[in-house]
């Protein structure tokens, strides 16, 4: 039996990859590159010498960029308002690819190394039995027989050491990583005390307080809500495809110190957990887009999108991407966003990014309206009926609680 096993090299799918072959099956790797630093060759040379019958290496950052990172910006999803849910969007893409492996290896058996206990375990699978709904899942963390024989890590080292599996890699740090063209994760082991501080944590960004003293500047234009070109206003640097243009703004915010959230966050299983995330590219694209929303976009449709955000972002860190909510709510995101056209000039300094300027073809601002020394077109007296108007309720509401308030007194004084 043929099982396609999403494979990292590390410690964990490296001894899932043994145990599987172990148990009779051929085991075909699927790497995904999405960004990440990974030697690739080296772990498909690794999977080979393990025992794998075969490799595949599939490139995916063009694709995690404009299908899924971009979409994510437009509809503002930013999960418990702080994270950027750089690994939960590149859970669907990653299972998309695998699914069609799975397809073209015929066989309808996939593999995983996520936990019982974490996110990845739910994204993955919602994401096989929705693209293809007689998949069949091997989720070794969730076998009974696994469970058994690997109650920690060092049964699984124990276990890497008899087969003579490298695990050089995997024992640098304390905590577990997670990184990709969005992000890179920080979490599990000395980081499951909340209250733990780790110096020299940050792998992508610079540290603030060593970030250069000198601002950088750029501009980042929009169409339809989606970057479509950013330069560099100090040196002209300039980059169009989404690729190139997102790689551009993660090196600047990594040089600038930009992105670093540390939070205990809700996971969907039902259990808090604590992790520290590097999003630089990616935070600077959310308030430059805010940004550009702010004066392209009418009022009553900012409002309505602001409710749907947080759903949103609750559907892609839940890993209900290929749902027919997110097809509802995509639709809604895209209507919203076909006039969001524009220039937004930010600066990157020391971890923060402020916006210093913006414009639009679509712009909704009117100098002449909003401006206190031009009358224009606003007759500044008819504000005095709309504020009686929508004072009409708040009086109603004093007239019943003052009324209330002397039948209560009245009663105590008797």
């Amino acid at each position: 039996m043929k099982i396609i096993l999403a494979y990292s090299g590390g410690l964990d799918t490296s001894v899932i990859l043994k145990w599987l072959i172990n148990k009779g099956y051929e085991v075909v790797c699927y790497i995904a590159d999405v960004g990440q630093n990974d030697d690739f060759k080296e772990a498909e040379k690794k999977a080979l010498q393990i025992g794998a019958s075969k490799v595949y290496i599939e490139d995916l950052k063009k694709e995690f960029v404009a299908d899924y990172i971009f979409p994510a910006i437009k509809g503002s999803a930013i999960y418990e308002g702080r994270y950027l849910l750089g690994t939960a969007l590149a859970r669907p893409l990653i299972a998309k690819k695998q699914v069609d492996i799975a397809k073209k290896e015929n066989t309808k058996y996939v593999a995983h190394g996520a936990t019982g206990k974490g996110n990845d375990q739910v994204r993955f699978e919602l994401s096989y039995y929705a693209l293809d709904p007689n998949i069949i899942v091997i989720a070794p963390w969730k076998d009974e027989e696994f469970l058994h024989q690997f109650k920690g890590r060092k049964d699984m080292i124990d276990y890497a050491e008899k087969y003579n599996i490298s695990i050089k890699a995997t024992l640098k740090k304390p905590y577990s990583e997670d990184a990709n063209l969005m992000h890179i994760s920080h979490e599990a082991g000395v980081l499951e005390d909340p209250s733990k501080t780790v110096d020299g944590i940050y792998e992508y960004i610079t540290h603030p307080k060593d970030a250069p003293d000198e601002e950088t500047i750029i501009e980042i234009e929009f169409k339809d809500g989606n970057p479509v070109k950013v330069i560099n206003l100090q040196n002209s640097e300039t980059y169009s495809e989404p690729l190139d243009l997102f790689t551009y703004l993660n090196k600047l915010g990594c040089i600038n110190g930009i992105g670093a959230v540390d939070m205990v966050e809700n996971r969907f299983v039902g259990i808090k957990s604590r992790g520290i995330y590097e999003t630089p590219g990616g935070t600077i694209l959310h308030a430059a887009h805010r940004d550009i929303e702010g004066i392209a976009m009418d009022r009553e449709v900012m409002r309505l999108k602001d409710m749907l955000s947080p759903k949103f972002a609750e559907i892609i860190y839940n890993g209900f991407w290929f749902s027919p909510e997110m097809d509802f709510l995509m639709n809604a995101i895209n209507k919203s966003q076909e006039l969001i056209d524009g220039k937004v000039t930010l600066s990157l300094y020391k971890g923060n990014v402020h916006i210093v300027g913006r414009s639009s073809p679509s712009s909704l601002y009117d100098k002449d309206l909003s401006s206190m020394d031009i009358e224009g077109g606003f007759d500044q007296k008819d504000s005095a009926g709309f504020i009686k108007i929508n004072a009409i309720r708040l009086k109603a509401h004093n007239a019943i609680m003052n009324k209330h308030k002397g039948n209560m007194f009245y009663m105590k004084g008797e």
